[in-house]
């Protein structure tokens, strides 16, 4: 139930950016709260996955393929 109400949560959020003209932004959680912030901001820096970690595991233990 946790996974349905947050993606709702983030549903609501980029909805009620686009009708406010808040276009180049994307909802993002926060500790508990959902927010806007600029794409820009949030792709500035790459974010990286273990490849070993537990991410991965976890994808792959579904049939989730990387690749080669």
């Amino acid at each position: 139930a946790f996974d349905r109400i947050l993606a709702s949560r983030y549903g609501v959020a980029a909805v009620r950016m686009a009708t406010q003209g808040m276009f180049g932004m994307m909802a993002s959680l926060q500790g508990t709260e959902i927010s806007a912030v600029p794409i820009a901001a949030a792709i500035k820096e790459l974010k990286t996955v273990p490849p070993d970690g537990e991410l991965v595991r976890t994808a792959q233990s579904i049939g989730i393929n990387f690749g080669a």
